[in-house]
């Protein structure tokens, strides 16, 4: 079942770039809520309490309460060189309304695999599993078995086993999930490769900090713009 939260926020009486710097200069976030053909809210929230929030692992498949409007966050813009939240979507929802999420893939049981012996390696293609359920049923996982698992298998979403009520988005029955494939065994040519790159990695670091920099103020405005055509 999904996990709930309540999230304190104040109504945005100014939007734009401007007002959104000077929020976050004080440590607030702004956000929007939207959907249920209403009118769209400018919120900005506490950002220590949506960090703690967000550290969670499964914000996105939490059902959240904004001043007693029930929500589900729909996407989070980060800072692209501090990694802070900058501003954040809520999509409106009703009780027990159907929606579609994006929720985490967990294997399980690896220690009763085969492929382990062999020297294997699981290959995950989708860490993440859309679904369609209840709003008030959306889980924080799908767990997946890994029991008997050999090299060579490939694990397709018609092999998953979902909770009752919760149906993939997808209806691709052969869409992989992850592969089961040999070690890599790496060669003198690999190494040197390797050392290459890390090479020209570091060559490449202060011309990659400074663009970041650069970026820092183009990222934020990007996320104010789209708050604000939302809004």
């Amino acid at each position: 079942m999904s996990d709930t939260l309540t999230l304190a926020a104040e109504t945005r009486d100014r939007v734009g770039k401007g007002a959104s710097r000077s929020l976050r200069r004080d440590g607030r976030v702004p956000a929007v809520i939207y959907g249920q053909n209403k009118e769209p809210t400018s919120i900005h929230l506490e950002e220590k309490a949506l960090v703690k929030a967000l550290s969670s692992g499964h914000f996105m498949t939490t059902v959240v309460t904004i001043n007693g409007q029930r929500t589900l966050p729909k996407d989070v813009h980060f800072h692209p060189v501090s990694d802070r939240p900058v501003h954040v979507d809520f999509l409106r929802i009703r009780a027990h309304e159907t929606v579609t999420v994006q929720v985490p893939v967990h294997f399980t049981d690896e220690d009763e695999s085969v492929y382990l012996k062999q020297g294997g390696v699981l290959n995950v293609v989708a860490h993440e599993i859309a679904v369609t359920c209840d709003a008030a049923e959306i889980p924080t996982e799908i767990a997946i078995s890994l029991k008997g698992r050999e090299i060579g298998d490939t694990i397709h979403l018609g092999d998953v086993t979902f909770p009752k009520g919760v149906t993939p988005a997808v209806e691709d029955t052969e869409y992989t999930v992850a592969t089961v494939v040999p070690p890599t065994v790496p060669t003198a040519e690999d190494e040197a490769l390797d050392a290459e790159v890390a090479e020209a990695q570091a060559a490449e670091h202060a011309e990659e900090v400074e663009a970041e920099a650069a970026a820092e103020e183009a990222e934020a405005d990007d996320a104010d713009g789209e708050g604000d055509k939302a809004e």
